[in-house]
């Protein structure tokens, strides 16, 4: 029979200054931890443990709505109904990656770097999810048809690719 302990955990003076959080000071967990001991720490009180969770929580439920609402559209003939699917999609995206970002964050300290700029880029995707469902559903309709309409949606790709560049320089 399979059995697999749960790993080990760390106080502060314990594990590299980069692992620190401010006011933190037990439950850290190797920053050395496997793939296999990442996930094992779903289920044990780490530092990460209320992040990882109230991100992969809404993640489902979040899906759930987003394959509720596909099954019911005609997606392929409602084209009004594409933003709300791009804002949903993104909302899908970002619980999932941060979530994955604070499970697997402890694996090294570069990987503790690609984890949270990941994190980072889909809270910026996210952003932009938001501003296409604003500009599709929610503009006041003085502004439509203007030439601040006519850039809301670039300039928020440009402003997801820089926010995203400069959070993760």
């Amino acid at each position: 029979m399979l059995s697999l302990k749960l790993p080990r955990l760390f106080s502060i003076d314990q594990v590299p200054q980069v692992f620190h959080e401010q006011g933190i000071l037990f439950g850290y967990r190797h920053p050395q931890s496997s793939a296999t001991a990442c996930v094992l720490s779903l289920f044990q009180m780490t530092n990460e443990t209320l992040n990882i969770w109230t991100h992969l929580l809404p993640f489902w439920f979040f899906v759930w709505r987003f394959v509720t609402a596909l099954y019911i559209t005609d997606i392929q003939n409602d084209s009004y109904s594409w933003p709300l699917f791009v804002y949903m999609g993104t909302s899908c995206v970002y619980p999932l990656v941060s979530s994955c970002a604070h499970t697997f964050s402890s694996m090294s300290k570069n990987a503790r770097h690609i984890c949270y700029f990941l994190d980072y880029g889909a809270v910026n995707l996210f952003s932009l999810g938001s501003a296409i469902a604003y500009s599709a559903y929610s503009l006041p309709d003085v502004m439509v048809c203007t030439t601040f309409h006519d850039y809301y949606v670039p300039l928020a790709v440009m402003n997801t690719i820089l926010s995203t560049g400069l959070s993760c320089y």
